[in-house]
């Protein structure tokens, strides 16, 4: 399955999980801890009102772990790795490389497609759970630091919301949508025709549709 290096698919697959997830993992945690600072905000200016912003850790973390998290990090990944795989993929279409490949007998399906299928498919997944984490800590910081909510009952209030359907409809979302940006993005890459214009509409088309599948799955 993996030419040159029979048995050695780390060898693969670890250039494709270090750009995904450790390049991407500074970039989807800012963005997660905003967000649930953002939430707990505007939570409490609506629940305060009517007395009920103890209620912010429970709609925060089932938010957070059920469709917050695995959207943004798969938006995230998608314009980061996503458009960096399509450019890439392009670049060797439009030089005649994957031809290169196909002459040495070696199928450029498994050997540019299914490292960083598997890649996405993996990481996707860990990064949501870095996601919830991070967004569920910019909650607590408000609700602990602003609100004046025990930080023990801030956590006692997640731990009871969360139950186990909406940890694991979470992570499967992500697995999806790792596929499906892994998918459309070596499809574009090996769709590419012209020069460095063609890359450049390739790799923008690969984004946009990246972007709205996840919001449709």
């Amino acid at each position: 399955m993996w030419p040159g290096n029979k048995g050695r698919w780390w060898y693969w697959i670890r250039p494709q999980v270090y750009q995904a997830g450790i390049q991407s993992f500074w970039v989807c945690g800012l963005i997660l801890l905003m967000i649930g600072m953002v939430i707990a905000f505007q939570s409490a200016y609506q629940l305060k009102s009517i007395g009920t912003e103890i209620l912010i850790p429970d709609l925060l973390a089932v938010s957070m772990t059920r469709e917050l998290a695995p959207m943004m990090t798969a938006w995230v990944i998608a314009g980061r790795a996503g458009a960096s795989m399509t450019a890439e993929i392009g670049t060797m279409k439009v030089t005649e490389q994957i031809d290169a490949i196909q002459s040495m007998s070696i199928d450029p399906i498994r050997h540019l497609f299914m490292p960083r299928l598997l890649a996405l498919a993996a990481i996707t997944p860990l990064l949501t759970i870095l996601s919830d984490i991070l967004g569920i800590f910019g909650g607590f910081i408000v609700c602990v630091y602003r609100l004046q909510i025990s930080p023990q009952v801030y956590i006692d209030r997640v731990f009871d919301a969360l139950t186990f359907s909406d940890i694991y409809m979470g992570l499967v979302k992500s697995f999806i949508f790792g596929i499906l940006i892994a998918v459309v993005s070596c499809r574009e890459g090996l769709e590419v025709k012209g020069g460095a214009q063609g890359v450049g509409l390739s790799t923008m088309k690969a984004v946009v549709l990246s972007f709205i599948l996840i919001v449709v799955a």
